[in-house]
């Protein structure tokens, strides 16, 4: 009998040991709305059904373990309350505690499977990082759970072939996924032109073309091949491989696996911005005329707040129900690959004038924005509220030719440039003469360190690289919207640099954010009026510049007829709007006792209806700061005789009509039609993320005795052909070079 007991005694040990040693297998999976495939409602396959997880308790430990299992490198963030939509079936786990170190959300403790007492409303989500874990096997992990199994795979590269290797951008190539730390190729027996599609986008390309197939035969037969296990099954209006579905597994059997089919190979078509000459596709693929949709205030080449044409004016689009797909109708659109971001709530600086579209809704075929579904009806959306979006743009390697060195961080230093000397590539520096903003914006650009915040034209203080002291490239002179510092006007072969390089070298600071000014027009409309001061109460304003050449001589009891008006500047950027100089180097002026910190803030000018410059004024600025802001938005900027300067984003700066030098003097100028010009920051002096908002120009009427402003408009808000009524409105240029 003591011996039968042993026995049983040594059954049932084994069994609570097994049982200890043999957790439940089970499968997570991550679903609900509105998601990326990181994130979403946790999901577990137990019993061959699938549940939720209850919120309660839950951590982000918990979180971890999910996203482990998952194939992630870890969790950002959990979500309580059902944040992806409920779930249906059985809540499977409730009070799930975990100390994150476990390998399965089964082996953290909780009430049991099928425990519970939640509803679906506490179905609990996760955010995992994006990242990976290198060599995990995703689709095993996956594969089985149902029809819905999107691809998930380490990598996705385009490998071109021996020939096409150097051409910038590579369009061609062998398509190969990473999966469990190995390249390999997929069959092309169920490959589609949407599949195709989907991956050119990712890359940077609006779309795919037909390619030679033959050179690709030859080469796939000898070359060794190592074939994924699965097709692909994409509908074309995925922004990412990821996106798509998983399609048939496919029979791995040696060299004999796809027999029907040869691998994978992708051709795509460069957007107008990258291609490398005007070929047919792209002819075919870009319209030439005005565009419809255009991206502002983005510090790199395929980002920016989105803004559509009407009737002839540009406006912005609410960002309710703004989405990837939505965002990717705009990138292909422009000439870009499918979008990395849609972003919401004015991320990239709020825009002017109407809000033209609301709720956009695209299937993600349009070939554009404007064929959407969408709601004309924008009441209640605000600019606050502005969609924009960040492009997938082609790997073109701009950031090999260029580098910052001897700075304090990554975003700031002497610009070294990879130049030809004596017939090889060294690397030198830039000649500082002429350097300036929009030269230190491309620079920015270039390397994807975002907008400048400064440009220097010495750089003593930071220790280069001696072997690139010499002066490879001089004479630069760049509009701003050049994608490298090569495509800005220079000097050729002949070097010209009378200081030098060394200390004189070209340096910039560059910063992810910038300000914005915008002139209000309504107001310059609103306020205009004629005032004729006599000379004697014009002194400080005579001793500043502020009047017209012909004052010099005139008479203190004479009369100077001053067109007047109040001039509101608000700072829509995503960062404050500073003055360059600091302090120590503002100019004190006795006569008004006020500092100037920027020498020249504003342009005030009278044209002739062929833009030949009447009348001028001047305009530094005595006094930056925030006199209104919008609700919720704290001034930070008083002047109080010597404080801070500048101003809020958010916030605005009024300088009223009756204040000095707010005026043009046009005491010489003869009755006729004028267009009244005011550009704000002209010298470019503070960097800002869009310089074509600094400049509004008006209708003027001028009879002798009265005046009338009418019409006025702010640069980059009409249709290019409006704009050809205002000369150098579309461009900000003061001048005709």
């Amino acid at each position: 009998m003591l011996h039968l007991q042993c026995l049983l005694c040594t059954f049932s040990c084994m069994w609570v040991l097994c049982s200890a040693q043999s957790d439940p297998v089970i499968q997570l999976r991550l679903a609900g709305e509105k998601r990326k495939h990181y994130e979403g409602r946790v999901e577990v396959l137990y019993n061959g059904e699938w549940g939720t997880v209850c919120d309660d308790d839950f951590s982000i430990y918990a979180a971890r373990v999910v996203c482990r299992q998952l194939g992630f490198v870890d969790a950002e963030s959990w979500l309580p309350s059902a944040k992806y939509g409920r779930g249906e079936g059985r809540i499977w786990l409730d009070n799930v505690h975990c100390t994150g170190g476990e390998k399965s959300l089964a082996q953290c403790e909780s009430n049991g499977f099928g425990v519970s007492d939640c509803k679906h409303s506490e179905d609990v989500g996760v955010v995992c990082t994006q990242k990976r874990i290198p060599g995990f096997q995703f689709i095993q992990n996956q594969a089985g759970s149902d029809e819905s199994v999107t691809v998930q795979v380490e990598d996705v590269r385009i490998r071109a072939t021996y020939s096409h290797r150097k051409r910038i951008p590579i369009t061609e190539g062998f398509l190969e996924v990473k999966d469990g730390g190995k390249w390999r190729q997929i069959c092309n027996e169920d490959w589609t032109e949407m599949n195709s599609k989907v991956i050119c986008g990712m890359y940077g390309f609006p779309g795919e073309k037909r390619f030679n197939t033959r050179p690709y035969k030859l080469l796939a037969k000898r070359r060794k091949k190592n074939y994924w296990g699965f097709s692909v099954n994409c509908t074309g209006n995925e922004a990412d491989l990821s996106d798509c579905k998983l399609g048939r597994e496919i029979q791995l059997k040696g060299n004999s696996t796809c027999e029907q089919g040869m691998p994978v190979v992708v051709s795509c078509i460069p957007g107008r911005a990258f291609a490398p000459s005007v070929s047919i596709g792209f002819r075919k693929a870009y319209r030439m005329e005005q565009p419809l949709v255009r991206l502002r205030g983005g510090a790199m080449i395929g980002e920016g707040r989105v803004e559509v044409l009407k009737n002839g004016q540009w406006g912005t689009v609410c960002d309710d129900n703004w989405n990837i797909r939505a965002a990717t109708v705009v990138c292909r659109e422009l000439g870009f690959g499918s979008a990395k971001e849609a972003l919401t709530g004015a991320r990239l600086g709020q825009g002017i004038g109407p809000v033209h579209m609301n709720e956009v809704k695209c299937s993600g075929f349009e070939k554009s924005l404007t064929e959407c579904h969408f709601n004309r009806d924008a009441l209640g959306c605000s600019h606050e509220e502005d969609a924009a979006v960040r492009c997938n743009v082609p790997a073109m390697g701009f950031h090999n030719r260029l580098r910052l060195s001897g700075g304090r961080n990554p975003y700031e230093g002497r610009v070294e440039v990879l130049g030809e000397r004596n017939g090889s590539l060294v690397w030198g520096t830039v000649c500082s003469d002429s350097w300036g903003t929009m030269e230190a914006m491309v620079v920015c650009r270039q390397l994807g360190l975002g907008f400048a915040s400064h440009a220097f034209q010495e750089t003593w203080y930071w220790e280069g690289d001696s072997s690139a002291d010499a002066v490879v490239m001089s004479g630069v002179r760049c509009s701003g919207t050049e994608l490298t510092l090569d495509q800005c006007l220079h000097h050729g072969k002949h070097i010209l640099c009378p200081k030098g390089g060394g200390r004189f070298a070209a340096g910039v600071s560059c910063t992810q954010t910038a300000p914005d000014l915008v002139l209000n027009a309504q107001v310059v409309e609103q306020t205009t009026y004629l005032e004729d001061r006599p000379m004697y109460a014009l002194q400080c304003a005579h001793e500043e510049r502020c009047l017209s050449s012909t004052a010099d001589n005139a008479d203190a009891s004479s009369y100077r007829r001053l067109l007047r008006f109040s001039s509101q500047i608000h700072n829509n950027g995503q960062s404050d709007f500073r003055p360059r100089a600091a302090h120590h180097s503002w100019i004190w002026h006795e006569c008004h006792r006020h500092y100037h910190s920027m020498e020249v803030f504003t342009h005030y000018d009278l044209l002739s209806l062929n833009g030949t410059k009447v009348a001028e004024g001047h305009k530094a600025s005595f006094c930056l700061e925030d006199t209104y802001c919008d609700e919720g938005i704290q001034k930070r900027y008083e002047c109080a005789n010597f404080g801070a300067q500048g101003i809020t984003v958010g916030c605005w700066d009024t300088y009223r009509h009756d204040i000095d030098c707010q005026w043009i003097d046009i005491t010489d100028v003869k009755p006729g039609d004028y267009i009244l010009q005011v550009v704000i920051n002209p010298n470019y002096e503070v960097a800002e993320s869009d310089y074509t908002n600094n400049i509004m120009k008006c209708r003027s009427r001028y009879d002798g005795q009265r005046i009338w402003t009418y019409n006025c408009h702010i640069g980059g808000t009409l249709s290019s052909e409006t704009e050809e009524t205002f000369p150098g409105l579309l461009t900000n240029k003061l001048s005709h070079r």
